[in-house]
């Protein structure tokens, strides 16, 4: 039991931790580079973003202020639907938007165009890289910045509109809203930009992290290879009859399904139990289970 508990502090830390690095590099990217040459992109930062060109009100604060009332709707509409992580990352990143404003702000307090002036372009390729990298980590970590999937899961709670269309309206009318402040298309086009690429590695960073690989590990020293990675790589482990069509013997073939991440260990573990073992690793599309993604087929 004590044990248990241990390993799932050890566990939330961990998400925690991460879920804090990821918003490091998703406010800095807005501090450092949307900011300063005043891009903005979809989500409720988006339009804190839009606030703060328009009127002045610091990014920190509308952001705080909207979604503070989105989750209050969400809490009467939907129910206790949100993680405790996802109210502790309003919180983080509200601190943090303000933290990295306040040390990057000049003497004038205008936050510097670290690229130099006319690097509008570059400022929104790298600041869009940041926040997806950062988002991605958040995600990854079963973490949520809240935002406009609040307003996607109340209207599909009423209308039969799926969650990625309701979320992508929502992103395109607060990009072309920024027109009515600057009178300028190319900063829509750049928020559609920065919209697209966040996505993108976005995508790249769920997808890494959840790469995972089978292993079909052929030993006369099976019970050994099984027993060190059930224990010292806690994984589940396979046993299957199998039968060599040439020697006509009767083999135990190891079945592993394991993180990417866990395929040195796996290696290395087979080699020291028995260098002569056969291995065949191969990538799978999916897994879904204990350990690894739940399966949300309705």
């Amino acid at each position: 039991m004590e044990l248990a508990l241990i390993k799932k502090i050890s566990r939330e830390s961990k998400d925690y931790l991460a879920i804090t690095f990821g918003l490091v590099l998703y406010a800095l990217g807005w501090a450092m580079f949307l900011l300063p040459y005043q891009i903005t992109t979809g989500g409720v930062t988006g339009i804190s973003a839009i606030i703060y060109y328009a009127t002045g009100v610091e990014i920190q604060v509308s952001y705080f202020i909207i979604n503070a009332i989105f989750l209050g709707f969400a809490l009467k509409i939907l129910g206790p639907k949100f993680s405790v992580k996802t109210v502790y990352a309003i919180f983080m990143l509200t601190f943090l938007l303000w933290l990295f404003q306040w040390l990057l702000k000049d003497d004038s307090g205008h936050l510097p165009q670290l690229l130099g002036p006319g690097q509008d372009f570059m400022a929104c390729v790298i600041g869009a890289g940041m926040l997806g990298f950062g988002i991605g980590i958040v995600f990854c970590n079963n973490g949520s910045t809240g935002g406009t999937d609040i307003i996607a899961w109340i209207i599909n709670k009423y209308k039969d509109v799926t969650l990625g269309r309701m979320m992508m309206y929502c992103d395109i009318v607060i990009i072309s809203s920024c027109y009515f402040i600057f009178h300028d298309w190319r900063r829509v086009l750049f928020g559609f930009c920065v919209l697209f690429i966040m996505s993108t590695v976005i995508d790249y960073v769920i997808n890494s992290a959840r790469q995972s690989v089978q292993f079909l590990i052929f030993s006369r020293k099976y019970e050994e290879i099984a027993e060190g990675i059930s224990t010292r790589i806690d994984r589940g482990v396979t046993l299957l009859d199998g039968q060599g069509w040439y020697s006509k013997q009767n083999i135990k073939v190891v079945v592993v399904l394991a993180k990417k991440t866990q395929s040195l260990d796996i290696f290395r573990l087979v080699k020291d139990i028995d260098p002569n073992a056969f291995i065949s690793q191969s990538n799978v599309v999916g897994v879904y289970g204990e350990g690894f993604d739940k399966l949300k087929v309705k």
